[in-house]
């Protein structure tokens, strides 16, 4: 059996729509409107948080899945977007070294743990080393 529809409004309900009597547009119930028309290409706002620090930046070296290359992973900071990036600029140029940010983690590239210290303390943080338990490492790897 096809159901008619008398309006337009009809239609979009049976899509899980609604219209807008004020400028007769399209709405849709659960916000995924990827593209319009008039609009062209839509992105939806994504609220990024950041992770609280505990009051320590954790400085650990890290070698696993670098192909040998030691690099200086520097977590726990609490920082947003911005200030973490201009903080591993920092850290960088002081180095002398390449590095990165990768989610909340900043990576420098080298064993310079001791100036990375005294620069995180210069900006306020309080430097805890990790160090690598048998137990985070993989057991295939071990083998």
């Amino acid at each position: 059996m096809t159901k008619t529809f008398s309006s337009l409004s009809d239609l979009a309900g049976a899509f899980g729509k609604s219209i807008d009597n004020d400028n007769s547009s399209v709405t849709s119930n659960d916000d995924a409107l990827v593209y319009s028309t008039s609009q062209g290409r839509i992105k939806q706002a994504v609220e990024k948080t950041v992770t609280a620090s505990d009051g320590f930046a954790k400085v650990r070296r890290e070698t696993k899945g670098r192909k040998g290359k030691g690099v200086i992973t520097i977590s726990g900071l609490g920082l947003d977007d911005k200030a973490l990036k201009e903080l591993a600029k920092k850290l960088k140029k002081t180095c002398g070294t390449g590095g990165s940010v990768v989610g909340e983690v900043i990576e420098i590239q080298g064993d310079k743990r001791e100036e990375i210290k005294l620069v995180l303390e210069k900006n306020g943080f309080k430097v805890k080393f990790i160090t690598l338990n048998f137990d985070d490492l993989d057991r295939k790897s071990v083998v």
